[in-house]
């Protein structure tokens, strides 16, 4: 059985907008994380950047998409996993990123190790990056 959109933003208290929908569906349906950009051209003209931008930034608030830093300093979003919610976020995998068709994808079997800090020091996110050719350009 699939989850759907709707029963996503009514577990999360949210209202069931046309944009939140249209957005969640996104990352529901692809199989790898999506740029800003990239949303932008799926929802086409219907919603603006700011209404794309306050969708992701709560959904990323309710635990219900992730961002990626990519090497180019931009963002990439996923979907997180059954154990983030609002405000914590449990995505301790690995992303790797293709140099040829740039698709992020999260390697939720692929365990980001510890990292030894030095005394003193305490950490608050842990993120991996990893990039390659993916399966589908090899």
């Amino acid at each position: 059985m699939s989850i759907h959109s709707d029963d996503i933003l009514k577990q999360n208290q949210l209202s069931i907008t046309d944009s939140r929908k249209k957005i969640l569906n996104l990352f529901l349906n692809g199989t790898g994380a999506l740029s800003h950009g990239d949303i932008e051209k799926k929802v086409g003209e219907k919603f603006d950047r700011v209404t794309i931008y306050r969708t992701l930034q709560t959904f990323m608030d309710k635990g219900i998409i992730h961002s990626i830093p990519t090497a180019d300093n931009s963002i990439h979003y996923a979907l997180c996993k059954d154990d983030c919610s609002s405000g914590h976020h449990h995505d301790n995998h690995v992303h790797f990123v293709c140099n040829n068709c740039g698709s992020t994808v999260c390697l939720d079997d692929v365990i980001v190790p510890s990292v030894k800090l030095p005394k003193g020091f305490t950490s608050t996110q842990v993120e991996m990056l990893v990039s390659g050719i993916c399966n589908n350009c090899k």
